[in-house]
């Protein structure tokens, strides 16, 4: 385990949130779970999503996931993003924007292709603002788009 490990408070949904992550990111994986009881549901979990490790706990409705917080997926190219965002919506997850979207058990992903981060490093502040401003207009990211303003811009 790593030194600081993101811990998810559920309500009551840890297992089948495992369940959903695991099958949709590669190289994700349960570790370890504790039960209430030898065949209650799910109590905790140390798993991982995509290599990154995770805590995660049934702690009844007191806590609520916000935007505040959001797992961000880095992706190789449109096919990628369009693959997860999918995945998340065929799942129950709203959309929002700029590739944000909100899973059926509270938690917020940025879907972004990796051509956008290389955009917005460019040195061109024209270039970066064209990217966002275009980027700011889309619900789910469009690399042709965004590639189509860098160059306009």
């Amino acid at each position: 385990m790593t030194k600081i490990t993101p811990f998810l408070m559920f309500n009551d949904q840890l297992e089948a949130a495992i369940a959903f992550y695991t099958a949709t990111f590669p190289d994700s994986e349960v570790k370890h779970l504790s039960r209430t009881g030898q065949d209650g549901p799910i109590l905790s979990a140390q798993f991982f999503i995509g290599g990154q490790a995770f805590m995660g706990y049934n702690g009844g409705p007191y806590f609520k996931f916000s935007e505040g917080f959001s797992l961000f997926v880095d992706c190789e190219d449109q096919s990628e993003v369009d693959r997860y965002w999918d995945k998340l919506l065929g799942a129950g997850a709203r959309p929002s924007q700029c590739g944000w979207i909100t899973d059926p058990f509270g938690i917020t992903w940025q879907i972004v292709s990796r051509r956008f981060m290389e955009l917005i490093a460019d040195k061109n502040p024209k270039k970066v603002q064209a990217v966002m401003a275009a980027m700011m207009d889309m619900v789910k990211l469009d690399v042709a788009a965004l590639e189509e303003a860098y160059e306009g811009a």
